[in-house]
């Protein structure tokens, strides 16, 4: 299974935390999957980092050299992403996690996220 994993489920994986459910965790860790990281979401991370917010702490350095160490794979931002995002039902304000469901649908990959929200979309996304 190709697995594109959201923002919250890849910094939970990354920390190695409690919150990562067991059953992204288990798909996580079948070395039959291919795990992948969205620019989008290292977009968004920088972003929230760069707020100095107190429940958002984040070492973007060492989440970026963790990330090739866990066998994850970088997903660039293409143009066909980016477009793809104008043929998605509004269902979803978050540009990011629009981004991340177009990007699912283009590659294609399943969209590994702990908001059951983006199961709307009904297309490749799996809430765990």
């Amino acid at each position: 299974m190709r697995l594109l994993l959201d923002t919250h489920v890849l910094l939970w994986a990354a920390a190695n935390s409690a919150r990562l459910p067991r059953e992204a965790r288990n798909l996580l860790e079948d070395d039959n999957n291919d795990v992948y990281y969205s620019a989008a979401s290292i977009w968004e991370i920088a972003i929230k980092s760069s707020l100095r917010r107190k429940d958002f702490r984040v070492d973007l350095t060492q989440l970026m050299g963790t990330l090739p160490e866990m066998d994850f794979i970088e997903l660039p931002i293409t143009a066909a992403h980016a477009a793809r995002v104008a043929e998605l039902p509004f269902i979803h304000r978050d540009p990011f996690d629009r981004l991340l469901i177009a990007q699912s649908i283009v590659e294609p990959l399943t969209l590994l996220t702990n908001d059951a929200f983006l199961d709307r979309y009904r297309v490749g996304a799996r809430v765990v």
